[in-house]
């Protein structure tokens, strides 16, 4: 929300960045704890099959939700600069559909996970939203910039490159849920990019 927050009403002052990194840095510290927690069940107790399957699952969904952290901060570190970017009038409206498209999987991975929802999980591999199609219309206004925008369009881009992989990191948590709850090896496949 903080992505949205920083594309619709800037963050003059740096308060919603503070806030993000502040927030990244526990997200960091819950991470390596539950990983540790992860690895010290795997010791103590071997697990087989479903719950092996589970165990690893978390080990890799939480890798997936840390990093979607690290490239939702990359885009809320540009709220400061909100102004000069929304200038830059179709390319900034490119960005937002690519934001508002990864928050909107980002999302749907969290209540496919939270839920054990296999049908969420599988919409999330197989009915990918079109961020082709955004980020070629990205690239396309980026190429209509003046000359002198060349500081707007590198940040664009990096915005617009954070929000796609936010999305395929939804993705490989739709994948790793639908392994999880079928025990398919097949699934895993999906989540090779």
């Amino acid at each position: 929300e903080r992505v949205r927050r920083v594309l619709d009403e800037g963050d003059p002052g740096g308060e919603v960045v503070a806030a993000a990194l502040a927030a990244d840095d526990e997200i960091d510290a819950v991470h390596v704890s539950l990983l540790e927690k992860c690895y010290s069940l795997l010791g103590r107790e071997a697990p087989v099959a479903s719950d092996l399957r589970f165990v690893v699952s978390v080990v890799r969904v939480l890798s997936e939700l840390e990093r979607i952290g690290d490239l939702a901060l990359r885009v809320v570190k540009l709220g400061p600069d909100r102004a000069a970017l929304a200038g830059a009038g179709d390319a900034w409206d490119a960005v937002r559909a690519l934001v508002e498209v990864a928050v909107d999987e980002y999302r749907t991975a969290l209540r496919a996970w939270s839920t054990q929802d296999l049908g969420l999980a599988t919409r999330l591999v197989e009915e990918r939203p079109p961020l082709a199609t955004l980020e070629h219309r990205l690239l396309v206004e980026l190429g209509r910039l003046p000359g002198g925008e060349a500081s707007v369009a590198v940040r664009l881009f990096a915005a617009g490159q954070a929000a796609d992989r936010i999305a395929d990191h939804a993705a490989v948590i739709g994948a790793r849920l639908r392994y999880m709850l079928t025990g398919d090896p097949a699934h895993l496949a999906a989540e090779v990019r």
